[in-house]
């Protein structure tokens, strides 16, 4: 298979483990992530490239995608990166605030707009999203994190009238809460006026052993059924738990949903 996908935020988690996966099956990968001097367990892999991106910096997404087709021509993108903020909204600085949406949204479109020049001129291409359930339940105390996600899954649905014609597809892949240092990894922001709030929902969130997280690698075999799957499916839900909560939005409505999360995390 000669095959070239390319990743964001490929150091950990969801992004490390769909690396693994296409070049487990002969696809020639490009791992992109902020300190790639730091990577060991992809090393090891004769066909994946490591190369440095920051997607909230335009000035490193430029030259990126030429950069790539210069290894390979990418037949798939995979945006992964995304940057965690928890903790109260009004707590949230203003830089942080940019930085958040700079990451996971405009950061996603700038990476987009440079490969899709080289998927329009070979009239292919796959444009994978990595969104989250929280675009559509969202959770206390990462609000701006699940507004981002929902701007992704809007923007998606929206291109995909653009890029369908032209034989590009675009997808997301919309996973829940997975087993990974995401959460450790977030940036904590606190405000005194709604710390009693904030222990009581981390509380009830450490209490509730009920809620069994996806790992990534089953998470990443979704990626991989969403790049080779040839039919115009735009959403693809994905992991146990994803699919849960969806159910139950269906079956609820976000109404109903809304006050359950109310009453399990705040008593």
């Amino acid at each position: 298979m000669d095959k070239t996908i390319f990743i964001t935020g490929a150091s950990s988690g969801l992004g490390k483990a769909t690396a693994i996966r296409f070049a487990s099956k002969g696809w020639t990968v490009i791992a992109t992530m902020r300190y790639p001097e730091k990577e060991t367990e992809l090393t090891v892999f004769p066909n994946i490239h490591l190369l440095k991106l920051d997607i909230s910096d335009p000035k490193q997404i430029a030259g990126i995608a030429l950069e790539t087709e210069k290894i390979s021509p990418v037949d798939v993108l995979l945006n992964n990166a995304a940057y965690g903020l928890m903790g109260p909204f009004e707590g949230i600085t203003d830089e942080q605030l940019v930085q958040q949406i700079n990451t996971n949204f405009l950061g996603t479109l700038l990476v987009t707009k440079a490969f899709l020049p080289y998927f329009r001129a070979r009239k292919s291409g796959t444009v994978i999203t990595v969104t989250s359930s929280t675009a559509n339940i969202p959770y206390p105390f990462v609000s701006v994190y699940a507004a981002t996600k929902s701007a992704l899954e809007k923007w998606s649905e929206g291109m995909s009238y653009e890029l369908n014609a032209l034989g590009i597809r675009i997808k997301t892949v919309v996973p829940a809460y997975m087993q990974t240092n995401f959460g450790s990894n977030a940036q904590m922001v606190s405000h005194a006026g709604y710390q009693d709030v904030f222990n009581q929902y981390i509380t009830a969130m450490r209490a509730d052993s009920t809620t069994k997280r996806d790992v990534p690698e089953t998470i990443a075999d979704i990626v991989y059924e969403a790049a080779t799957d040839s039919r115009k499916r735009l959403h693809y839900i994905a992991g146990e738990l994803a699919n849960t909560e969806y159910d139950w939005l269906r079956k609820d409505g976000i109404e109903t949903v809304m006050d359950t999360m109310d009453h399990r995390f705040f008593g």
